[in-house]
C-alpha cells in the first residue's frame, strides 16, 4: 500500500532543478499524512518518482520504491497488490528460486517489459502505477479493472504530474483549487451513489483521474488515455450437475479470498449477518487456520439504548447471525462495535478531509470508517469485505427469473418453483403471480404510472444551476432514472453495476484514501475479475433454484455457513438504521447549520435553498428514529455536507 506521486516536464527543466526539486519535496510533504513504514524519491532528467509505502505483503517488507532497473533503464513507482502471482510467474518463465521473494512492483516491470502497454491486460489485483520508460521517454501507467487503487493528475503546457490523492497536485506552483461545476451539478442531481457520469473528472477544474480499466500514455508533451480489459467470459459454463457448479464456484472463490489475505500482518474482515461478508469470512478463516492465524472480525451493532424500528421482515442488530457464522465457522475473533457517541454529523469533517470530495453514503459513513480505525489500530494489514457480492456470489433475484420462466411458457417448472419459493419466503402465490406478471409485462405496469422524470422534490439541486449545465439530460443519456439505473433486465443490470467506471472511481476513492490514513488494505474478494467472469459464465437457472434465490451460493456454502444463515430468506439485515438515533443530541446545531446554508450567497446559486427552508420548517423538531430513509431528512443531511465542502471555495 503506497502513496505515490511524479512529475514529468516537457519544458526541458531537469527534475534536479531548484524549483523542480521544491514541487516534488512539497508533493511528497504533503502524503506525509499517510500512514507508512518507508519513503523515497527518484529523478532523472525531466521526470521525479516518488513513494510513500506501507507494507502489506510478504515480499514488500523492505521493498525500495521508487525502484529503477538499471539494465532495462526503467523505474516504477506503484501502489499494487498482485493476486494471480503463481499465472504471472509461469507466463513470464520466472524461476521458482526468484519466485517468493519478487516483488509485486518487480512483477508489474517484467510484465510491461514482456507485454509493453499491454501488460494491464495480464494483471489481476488491485493496482496503480506508474512506469518510466528512458529508452522510449515515455511515461506509462494504469490502474486496476474496477478502479480499486485510485489515481489522479494535472497536466498543462509545461507538465503532467500525478498522485494516489488529490492534496499533494494543489501544492504545485500554478495549480489553482477552482470548482468544477459540471461535475458538481452530476453529483446534486444523479440518485445513484456515485458522483458524476464523466469518469475522468473531480470535483476540481484542474485535476483529473485516471478511470478504472485505463492505461495513460505520457509521451512528447501528449496524454493519451486508453480502455482496456473485459469481464465477459470466454464462454458460458455449462456443466452436467449441480454439484459439478458449486466445486467450480467454490473453486474460483477460495483462489479469490487466499490471494487476498498475503499479507505478514493480521487479517482483518467485515462481518455482517448475511451472506457476501459470511462467505468471504468462512473461505478466509479456513485458509488461516492452515497458516496458524486467526481472523478478526469487526461488527457494526447498533448503540444500546436504541429500539428497532424496522419492519418485521428486517433486523437492525444482526448479532444473532452474525455469532452463528462465528461459532459455526470456528477460528474467528469477533468484536461488535457500536460506536456511541459517534454520528454521521461527527464525521462530517473527517470524511471531508479523508475522501477530499463531497459524499453521499452518509449513513453509513461513522462506522465504516470507524471499523477501518479499529483494524489499523490492531495492526491489521488487509481487511476483506464482500461489498460486491449482491451483484456476484450471492446475485439470484427469483422474480426477474419467474417472470422468464412465465413468458417462455415454462409453466411446470414455474409451479414448482413458485410452490417452493413461497413456502421459503413466507409470501402468497397469488401475490408472487402479481409481482411475476408486472415483471414480465413492464408495459401493463407503466400505462398506470405516467414518468416522473428526475425533478423530484428532494432534488438538492438549483433549477437555475441544472439549466445551466445541462444536467439532466446528460444523466437521461446514461440510463440514469428517478431511482437510480433504468436498465431493467436483471442480467444486463448486474453487468451495468459491475462494469461502471463511476462506481469504480466512488468506490476506489474510498477504500484508498481510507487505507493510507489507517493503514490497513481493504480487499474485496466478490469483485476479483476471476470470480465476476466466472459469475457472469454461469446460467441464470443456477442462481435461482428448488424455490431459492442466490441460489447458487446457499447450496455452495452448505459446509461453511451455518443454516441460519446460509438458508434464511425471510430476514434481511438493515444497516445504519439508527442514524437518526445518533443524530438526536445534535439535532438543534444541525438545524441551525442549514438555516445559516440558507442565507448564505454562496451557495444558493448551487443548492435548491427553498426546498431546503422547506424541509428545515418541517423537521425542526427532532425527527422519530423511524424516518432514517425519508427522503427530506436524507436531503438535509447531504445539504449540509454539500455546504461544508463548499465553503472551502467561498
Amino acid at each position: 500500500m503506497s502513496a505515490i506521486a511524479g512529475i514529468i516536464s516537457f519544458d526541458g527543466q531537469p527534475a534536479s532543478s531548484a524549483d523542480s526539486r521544491a514541487d516534488s519535496s512539497n508533493m511528497m510533504e504533503a502524503m506525509n499524512r499517510y500512514d507508512a513504514d518507508d519513503e523515497h524519491m527518484w529523478t532523472d532528467g525531466p521526470v521525479f518518482l516518488g513513494c510513500r509505502s506501507k507494507w502489506i505483503t510478504p515480499e514488500s517488507a523492505f521493498e525500495r520504491l521508487p525502484y529503477y532497473d538499471p539494465d532495462h533503464m526503467l523505474a516504477i513507482t506503484a501502489d499494487a497488490i498482485i493476486d494471480n502471482r503463481r499465472e504471472l510467474f509461469d507466463r513470464l518463465q520466472v524461476g521458482h528460486s526468484d519466485r517468493i521473494r519478487m516483488t509485486d512492483s518487480t512483477l508489474i516491470l517484467l510484465a510491461y517489459r514482456k507485454w509493453g502497454q499491454g501488460a494491464p491486460e495480464y494483471l489481476v489485483g488491485d493496482f496503480a502505477f506508474m512506469i518510466w520508460d528512458e529508452k522510449k521517454r515515455l511515461l506509462f501507467g494504469a490502474r486496476d479493472l474496477f478502479g480499486n487503487r485510485s489515481l489522479y493528475y494535472h497536466h498543462d503546457a509545461r507538465r503532467l504530474a500525478f498522485s494516489t490523492t488529490i492534496t499533494p497536485l494543489f501544492v504545485l506552483r500554478d495549480v489553482v483549487k477552482e470548482l468544477h461545476e459540471p461535475w458538481l451539478a452530476e453529483f446534486m442531481a444523479i440518485p445513484e451513489m456515485f458522483e458524476s457520469t464523466d469518469v475522468h473528472s473531480t470535483p476540481y477544474r484542474h485535476i483529473h483521474q485516471v478511470p478504472p480499466a485505463h492505461t495513460i500514455t505520457v509521451s512528447d508533451g501528449q496524454v493519451t488515455l486508453s480502455g482496456y480489459g473485459s469481464l465477459e467470459p470466454k464462454e458460458m459454463l455449462r456443466l452436467k450437475s449441480d454439484h459439478e457448479y458449486e466445486e467450480a464456484f467454490r473453486e474460483v472463490f477460495e483462489e479469490a479470498v487466499k490471494s487476498r489475505i498475503r499479507t505478514f500482518r493480521p487479517v482483518a474482515a467485515t462481518l455482517s449477518g448475511g451472506l457476501d461478508s459470511g462467505a468471504v469470512a468462512s473461505f478466509a478463516a479456513r485458509a488461516l487456520r492452515e497458516e496458524g492465524k486467526p481472523l478478526y472480525a469487526y461488527s457494526y451493532v447498533p448503540t444500546s439504548d436504541f429500539t428497532d424500528w424496522t419492519p418485521n421482515s428486517t433486523v437492525a442488530d444482526e448479532r444473532p447471525f452474525i455469532r452463528a457464522t462465528v461459532r459455526h465457522v470456528g477460528n474467528i475473533s469477533d468484536s461488535y462495535l457500536d460506536f456511541g457517541g459517534i454520528s454521521p454529523l461527527t464525521e462530517v469533517d473527517d470524511w471531508l478531509d479523508i475522501l477530499e470530495t463531497p459524499y453521499k453514503f452518509f449513513e453509513n459513513s461513522f462506522w465504516l470508517k470507524g471499523i477501518h480505525q479499529q483494524a489499523g489500530a490492531q495492526g491489521a494489514g488487509v481487511l476483506l469485505t464482500g461489498g460486491r457480492g449482491n451483484f456476484t456470489i450471492s446475485w439470484g433475484p427469483a422474480i426477474p427469473y419467474y417472470a422468464q420462466l412465465l413468458k417462455k411458457l415454462k409453466w411446470l417448472r414455474l409451479m414448482r418453483e413458485l410452490r417452493l419459493y413461497s413456502a421459503n419466503k413466507g409470501i402468497g402465490k397469488s401475490r408472487l403471480l402479481s409481482a411475476i406478471g408486472k415483471h414480465a409485462f413492464p408495459v401493463l405496469e407503466k400505462r398506470s404510472k405516467p414518468d416522473q422524470g428526475l425533478d423530484i422534490p428532494t432534488m438538492l439541486i438549483h433549477p437555475e444551476f441544472a439549466a445551466r449545465t445541462g444536467v439532466f439530460a446528460k444523466i437521461q443519456e446514461s440510463r440514469i432514472g428517478v431511482n437510480g439505473s433504468t436498465v431493467t433486465d436483471p442480467l444486463e443490470l448486474r453487468k451495468d453495476k459491475l462494469q461502471s467506471l463511476a462506481v469504480g472511481n466512488k468506490n476506489g476513492a474510498t477504500a484508498t484514501k481510507l487505507s493510507l490514513r489507517y493503514g490497513v488494505w481493504e480487499r474485496d474478494p466478490t469483485c476479483d475479475p476471476r470470480v465476476v467472469r466466472f459469475c457472469f459464465s454461469v446460467p441464470f437457472e443456477q442462481y435461482v433454484r428448488g424455490g431459492m434465490d442466490r441460489a447458487l451460493i446457499r447450496r455452495a456454502a452448505k459446509h461453511h455457513l451455518p443454516d441460519e444463515v446460509r438458508l434464511n430468506h425471510r430476514m434481511r439485515g438493515i444497516q445504519g438504521a439508527d442514524w437518526v438515533h445518533r443524530m438526536l443530541p445534535s439535532w438543534k446545531p444541525l438545524m441551525a447549520e442549514l438555516r445559516q446554508l440558507c442565507t448564505d450567497s454562496s451557495v444558493s446559486g448551487y443548492l435548491n435553498v427553498d426546498r431546503i427552508k422547506a424541509a428545515v420548517s418541517r423537521h425542526e423538531r427532532e425527527p422519530r428514529p423511524e424516518l432514517a430513509f425519508h427522503p427530506e431528512i436524507r436531503m438535509l443531511m447531504r445539504s449540509l455536507i454539500l455546504y461544508r465542502f463548499l465553503k472551502q471555495f467561498c
